[in-house]
């Protein structure tokens, strides 16, 4: 789990490539600190297990269905990366809880400069729509957001100064893809409501409500 709060903007010092697989070495001067091998680290959002590190760098391997359903494979060497360490219990929820885990890949159709925020409008799978809601969280390249304007096939999102100056998202252009993960709390309703509809889980809101989950 992350908390969508960039710790550090790395860069990727090498790409090492078989099929649809990768692994990627990323300098870093603060995330190495942090880390041990078999550490998760999200990667532009990705999560991904670090293999191995030094006191400048560390490796991550992706797989080939990471590779497919991220924007990953866009990568190249010098390419900055968003990086956070896996959420602690020590460690501030400034975000909200994200998984790491990437829902889909969306394009950037504008960028545009108001006073000193950066805003992006961004266009997505319309399957995504339901798990939006305009005000509500949004994870693009790692970093968590909120959603300001939302469409049936596009959201913008208001991007403040200290998030310009400490993430990848300024250097991103019209057209680029970036990584988009919705906020899981609705994909678990989701499924708990479809669950409920079909009566094949045995929970119920009347269960939930004998059971003191809720009053």
């Amino acid at each position: 789990m992350f908390t969508g709060i960039i710790e550090e903007v790395g860069t990727v010092k090498n790409i090492a490539s078989k099929g649809e697989s990768l692994t990627l070495t990323i300098l870093s001067n603060n995330t190495v600190k942090k880390i041990k091998n078999g550490d998760s680290v999200a990667v532009n959002g990705v999560c991904l297990t670090v293999t191995s590190f030094n006191d400048r760098e560390f490796k991550v391997d992706v797989s080939p269905e990471t590779y497919k359903v991220t924007n990953l494979h866009f990568l190249h060497t010098g390419s900055k990366v968003n990086l956070e360490t896996a959420l602690t219990l020590s460690k501030p929820i400034g975000g909200h809880i994200v998984s790491g885990h990437v829902d889909a890949v969306a394009k950037i159709i504008s960028l545009s400069n108001i006073e000193n925020f950066l805003k992006i409008t961004i266009n997505f799978s319309s399957d995504l729509r339901k798990y939006m809601i305009k005000k509500g969280s949004i994870t693009v390249d790692g970093v968590s957001l909120t959603i300001n304007d939302l469409n049936n096939s596009d959201f913008s999102v208001m991007i403040i100064p200290h998030t310009v100056s400490n993430t990848t998202l300024p250097l991103k252009k019209e057209g680029d893809y970036v990584n988009i993960e919705v906020d899981i709390i609705s994909k678990y309703v989701e499924n708990f409501v479809s669950l409920e509809k079909n009566n094949d889980s045995g929970i119920t809101s009347d269960f939930l409500l004998k059971h003191g989950f809720y009053k």
